[in-house]
């Protein structure tokens, strides 16, 4: 018994998954393509149930399911910081929807947090609330708008995470210069933690000058006569390259000296003589004979036969095969309104789209689509809509 004990806790963790007869566990490996990566990394447990959920309907339901209830918490909330349970939705949608595409309706949830707190004196230095700003750029096509807007109404500006967001979203369009005074106005502001910042602004710099010095090397590089590859030298450059340093090497003298002793070389082809003491090929004896009628149309000896006598074996017809095969088609679960499937014992079916707040039939993916290019197009009177 004590020596069952001690080999059941010296098992590696391959075999004590193996014991335990769990059917899940490769969906990371199956479908790690489709996993967005986040900063405070993921739990596999977590990832693989998500991650099960494309090829079970029923799963995918319950998260549907399970997604509206969390929409209608916020709306229910009655606490004391209404933005918690929306940063609660947030961190649910990115675990379950590990893709984070647009049908996850995670776009929509972000401008809707932040469209609800924009102007509460409350969440302006919320660093929580400045970080839902932040992610929200992420996914815009043109972040400069979400940045100027927090600019303009002071929104975090007290933290270093917004002045260094801002500073590498500019020096990733090349624009070092304004990059540059982001960082000096942060440091102005005393943004905190300012350590963070500096580090940041030492870093910048370092990969400015860098950058600044490989251009001027390839100014230079490109300045240079340049060959492309698999082209012919001219007789005079081919003389040039080849033809003075092969003799030089043979010498063993140094360019300087070689021109000092000789003006010029001249060049002599070691197969020159060569080619002229080649012997010549024995000629074959021509042919005096062409031989007998026979033997010249001996390739048409071979009797003809009927066609008919041969038949190429066919193989019978497999009708019922083909009839009973069954094709599913495809339908994609943003554009289908047809149930998920049905719940058993009891016939109702549950729709697979997504209900939106107010029962407006918006659709997620057009209107995620639409905040990639204007992230503010709600700001002034928009749509309240949110996944349900």
């Amino acid at each position: 018994m004590a020596m069952e004990g001690q080999s059941g806790t010296s098992l590696d963790p391959e075999t004590l998954f193996l014991a335990s007869k769990q059917e899940t566990g490769n969906e990371w490996e199956l479908f790690k393509e489709n996993v967005k990566p986040l900063k405070r990394g993921r739990n596999v447990s977590v990832l693989n149930h998500a991650l099960k959920s494309q090829t079970n309907n029923h799963l995918k339901a319950s998260l549907l399911q399970t997604r509206r209830k969390l929409v209608e918490s916020i709306d229910e909330y009655k606490g004391t910081d209404p933005l918690l349970p929306w940063l609660q939705c947030i961190r649910w949608v990115q675990e379950v929807f590990p893709a984070c595409g647009d049908s996850s309706g995670l776009i929509l949830i972000y401008e809707q947090c932040v469209r609800a707190f924009w102007d509460s004196p409350r969440y302006k230095d919320d660093l929580r609330y400045l970080r839902v700003w932040l992610q929200y750029a992420e996914y815009c096509d043109d972040a400069q708008i979400i940045y100027s807007f927090l600019d303009d109404n002071g929104i975090g500006k007290s933290h270093s995470e917004f002045y260094m967001a801002y500073a590498l979203h500019l020096e990733s369009k090349n624009k070092l210069k304004s990059a540059n005074d982001i960082f000096s106005l942060g440091l102005s502001r005393d943004a905190q933690p300012l350590h963070k910042l500096k580090d940041a602004y030492k870093k910048f710099l370092i990969r400015s000058t860098n950058g600044s010095t490989n251009k001027e090397e390839d100014s230079r590089e490109s300045a240079l006569a340049v060959r492309s590859f698999g082209t012919v030298l001219t007789g005079l450059e081919n003389r040039r390259k080849h033809g003075p340093s092969s003799d030089l090497a043979a010498r063993g003298l140094k360019p300087d000296k070689a021109q000092k002793a000789s003006p010029f070389v001249i060049y002599e082809d070691s197969n020159g003589d060569a080619a002229a003491h080649v012997d010549e090929q024995p000629k074959k004896d021509p042919w005096h004979n062409l031989g007998r009628r026979a033997e010249r149309n001996k390739e048409n000896n071979a009797i003809p036969t009927k066609w008919s006598l041969h038949k190429v074996p066919q193989k019978p017809a497999t009708t019922s095969a083909a009839s009973s095969a069954i094709i599913e088609v495809f339908v994609d679960e943003e554009c289908s309104t047809e149930a998920v499937g049905s719940h058993e014992g009891n016939g109702k079916k549950e729709a697979n789209f997504l209900q939106l707040r107010q029962g407006d039939s918006l659709d997620i993916k057009k209107e995620a689509e639409l905040l990639r290019e204007n992230p503010l197009r709600n700001f002034h009177g928009g749509s309240n809509s949110l996944p349900r």
